[in-house]
């Protein structure tokens, strides 16, 4: 039986990422390299691993064991890796990460990549999508999160706050005025987030500390799915938006966008470091968490006012 490792991490990342072309996509390859792999994977162990239709590919019982085993013996040689070099304090394999876009492009990739410039032997899969991805599923060691709470089945290291406001452009508010009241919202154009239904209903601190949260229907005029698009769509003077501070801190910075509601405070985040209750995170894992912890601690920097 001859089968090369490189076939048979392929054959992970399309179960993993559901199909043969987004497989290809978070392996950088071209797809017909992909189907090849698959195809002499298939042949070396002489058994059929994957169901193949037009909705994409689904792994048969043999897949689903092979699958199984496969990712532990690969876990357990990241670890072998990881204890060759542990006495120089080296990190080393490969580590998938996901992350939402917003976050991940504008402040996780500037505080990740210094440490990967001084680990080179360390591998990293970083995928940005502000829709929620089932980190076991996906096979990921760690998710970044921004939520309130999260997921029970998840280890959840917090990283940091992000304050949540209500924004909106100076040429909105010259025309409508601030939002003073809640009970004023049906008169401003909203702009809402449609990956979080719930979200569409804004929440705000209450009143008082025994109270519940102060919850109101925003009837949004534009829904959109992403962050950045979101802010766009203020500062194009399209309504009010209910968004992260680490979304909108360049904008508040630059004036394009005020804090439209300064009387009101919205329910704030966290950003959160995850990963399965049944994964053992790798030190790696620990290493880039506590990285992580001490870059945003030391500042938080979408956190800082305008100018």
């Amino acid at each position: 039986m001859e089968y090369k490792l490189e076939d048979i991490e392929t054959f992970l990342a399309v179960v993993e990422a559901g199909g043969v072309s987004a497989g290809a996509l978070r392996l950088n390859l071209a797809k017909s390299v992909v189907s090849e792999r698959l195809k002499r994977l298939e042949r070396a162990l002489g058994a059929t691993l994957l169901h193949r239709s037009a909705q994409g590919v689904v792994p048969t019982d043999r897949g689903v064991d092979f699958y199984q085993r496969s990712r532990a013996v690969l876990e357990q040689l990241d670890a072998a890796a990881e204890s060759v070099t542990e006495e120089e304090g080296a990190l080393a394999g490969l580590l998938r990460i996901a992350a939402p876009m917003s976050f991940g492009a504008r402040w996780l990739g500037p505080a990740l990549f210094p440490l990967l410039r001084e680990h080179p032997q360390l591998s990293v899969t970083l995928d940005l999508d502000d829709r929620r991805i089932d980190l076991l599923a996906g096979g990921y060691d760690l998710g970044i999160r921004a939520a309130r709470v999260v997921d029970a089945s998840l280890v959840a290291k917090r990283l940091a706050r992000a304050r949540v406001l209500v924004c909106a452009s100076p040429a909105y508010l010259a025309q409508h005025g601030p939002l003073e009241a809640l009970d004023e919202l049906p008169r401003h154009s909203t702009i809402g987030y449609s990956l979080l239904p719930a979200d569409r209903v804004w929440q705000f601190e209450p009143l008082r500390k025994d109270a519940e949260p102060r919850t109101v229907d925003a009837r949004c005029r534009i829904v959109i799915n992403n962050g950045e698009a979101m802010r766009e769509a203020a500062i194009a003077g399209l309504g009010l938006a209910v968004l992260p501070g680490f979304v909108v801190a360049d904008a508040l910075r630059a004036g394009t966008l005020v804090d439209a509601a300064p009387g009101l405070r919205p329910l704030g985040q966290f950003i959160w470091a995850l990963y399965p209750l049944s994964r053992h995170p790798s030190r790696k894992v620990r290493v880039i968490i506590e990285h992580l912890r001490k870059a945003f601690r030391d500042g938080e920097p979408w956190e800082a006012g305008p100018g």
